[in-house]
């Protein structure tokens, strides 16, 4: 049994992947044999080489012809007249680092800020479900403890009516 299943599965699985990969490929095979096709019955004047096409097309323009002033400018030109710019780059290589130090160090007390805030929120919310967790604790065993009272009061009844009962068939009473 366990033979004829595997080759069961085995038949399910080829036939599977047949169909998948006609599925994938199905297509891209269908166009190509109907060009193929086209092609062949088509008439052959029409699908021989095109003549050399004639352009009269300007050169390609060079970037000195639209810009000249793009090829005298230079590294050491750029900025120049941005004093904002020529006084950062004009910066020791250690004070750009103690900046970038110091901009660290502000975007990690932040993120401790942020994350003090989150963790008092998170304590004020625990302790909150805490305080409802006792509440209810607390209503149960009310609950519990008024429902044991309930209990042995009824047995009590009970008793009480039993009592009465077989009083009442002493004297005569043939009940229900």
């Amino acid at each position: 049994m366990t033979r004829r299943s595997g080759a069961c599965l085995r038949c399910c699985l080829v036939v599977f992947a047949v169909v998948s990969a006609l599925g994938v490929c199905g297509p891209a095979l269908y166009w190509k044999l109907k060009k193929g096709i086209k092609l062949a019955g088509a008439d052959d004047k029409r699908h021989r080489a095109c003549p050399p096409c004639v352009c009269d097309c300007p050169p390609p323009l060079s970037l000195l012809n639209i810009a000249p002033g793009l090829a005298n400018l230079s590294v050491t030109d750029c900025g120049s007249n941005d004093p904002d710019l020529k006084q950062e780059m004009e910066k020791q290589f250690v004070d750009l680092l103690a900046e970038e130090l110091k901009l660290q160090e502000a975007v990690a007390e932040e993120h401790i800020r942020h994350m003090n805030i989150t963790f008092a929120e998170a304590k004020r919310v625990a302790s909150q479900y805490q305080r409802e967790a006792e509440k209810c604790n607390s209503a149960t065993e009310i609950c519990e403890e008024a429902r044991e009272r309930a209990e042995a009061l009824l047995i009590k009844e009970r008793k009480v009516t039993l009592m009465w009962e077989k009083r009442a068939r002493q004297m005569g009473w043939e009940g229900e």
